[in-house]
């Protein structure tokens, strides 16, 4: 399943499965084939995906402090994704902000 995320504000946003379930997570949602993120929700929703932005940053910069510290840990690597998630949510933050300011509800899987 792929989510496609959709805005009369806005071009849409696609995401996989496991990012788009993340997000539905990281939104207090359960991850659903269909879903609607009202306009007047669009500020709270933004603000909870760029805390957990800036929760992703500082776990990675952990991560890279601590592999910094071990030879062998340098070697094999982190094993984190390479992807962030500022990078995977930032289309979508982008689309609630223009959509918020429309005064358009986002709306997936219809």
């Amino acid at each position: 399943m792929m989510y496609k995320f959709k805005s009369k504000a806005a071009g849409d946003v696609i995401m996989l499965q496991p990012n788009g379930d993340q997000v539905m997570r990281i939104l207090g949602r359960e991850p659903a084939a269909k879903g609607i993120l009202e306009a007047q929700n669009l500020p709270a929703a933004a603000a909870a995906l760029e805390a957990a932005v800036a929760a992703d940053e500082q776990a990675r910069q952990q991560q890279k402090d601590a592999d910094d510290d071990t030879d062998a840990a340098q070697a094999a690597g982190s094993g984190r994704d390479k992807v962030s998630l500022r990078q995977r949510v930032w289309p979508l933050v982008e689309m609630m902000k223009r959509s918020h300011a429309a005064g358009e509800d986002i709306v997936w899987g219809v």
